[in-house]
């Protein structure tokens, strides 16, 4: 069986799923911001002690940080999922990532750091997915006048979302002790990477690294499993709906598919 035939297979089993992946993708994407929300929001006074006691804030600073915080994610991240005012979700967002990376002072954590590009890679597809569906919305009532400029910017922010999304894999490469099992599923890893990033199947490798993700988020971030008053219960709990999130950006591009500027789309052309 050759490998066409294989996808062709997986593709007439899937298609029922197909309409409803793009919804999927973006709430998956914002479940990480969504989670934020609710836990500042019910460990409030937690948040804002610490804030105060380790990050020097003063109080009304930490109100306003927390506050609006709560606020954008949570408004950002349904505009993400309505697909209303993508571009302001997607900055508010972004804005986001950054500022708790300071104001946590997390932004030299290795973890963080990756974690964050990788989400920042996701977000970059929904803008992405946003501008492709405007540019097609367009084209069908102006026929005979492209979009040029806007199709370009999106072809240009696909590749740039498929490199930022798989920063994740790098400091799970660059983490940890280095054993040969550890060895064999980097390696592996790496490669669906690479593959994603010059868009060479980047469908299925995108695949493979969502399948790749959730093994590893369930065996890793099991924070399900810790008791409430467990230390680490609130660590996992958060790497492991930010991995959700990464999970997500890898659907939006099996969803999207890796754009002009990859080997598929320049194979079409042979």
């Amino acid at each position: 069986m050759s490998l066409q035939s294989v996808e062709a297979f997986i593709d007439r089993v899937s298609q029922p799923l197909k309409p409803y992946v793009p919804t999927i993708a973006r709430f998956l994407l914002v479940v990480t911001f969504l989670e934020d929300s609710l836990r500042i929001s019910t460990q409030y006074g937690d948040q804002k002690f610490f804030l105060k006691k380790h990050r020097g804030f003063y109080p009304a600073f930490a109100d306003i940080f927390l506050v609006s915080n709560v606020l954008v994610m949570m408004v950002c991240s349904i505009l993400a999922i309505a697909k209303k005012h993508t571009d302001f979700a997607v900055a508010g967002l972004g804005l986001v990532v950054v500022t708790q990376g300071f104001g946590y002072g997390l932004i030299f954590d290795s973890a963080f750091f990756f974690r964050g590009i990788s989400i920042v890679g996701g977000l970059v597809l929904l803008l992405a997915d946003a501008q492709l569906t405007s540019s097609k919305k367009r084209n069908s009532m102006f026929a005979g006048l492209p979009q040029i400029e806007e199709i370009s910017h999106s072809t240009y922010l696909q590749l740039f979302g498929r490199v930022l999304l798989v920063f994740l894999f790098l400091g799970f490469l660059f983490a940890g002790k280095m054993t040969l099992m550890r060895g064999i599923v980097a390696a592996i890893a790496f490669v669906g990477c690479i593959m994603v990033v010059v868009g060479f199947k980047a469908k299925w490798s995108a695949g493979f690294l969502i399948l790749f993700l959730s093994v590893s988020n369930v065996l890793l971030n099991n924070w399900w499993s810790l008791h409430h008053t467990h230390p680490q219960r609130d660590f996992q709990r958060y790497d492991f709906f930010q991995n959700l999130s990464i999970m997500g950006g890898f659907l939006l591009l099996v969803n999207l598919g890796p754009g002009g500027l990859s080997m598929d789309e320049k194979k079409k052309n042979f």
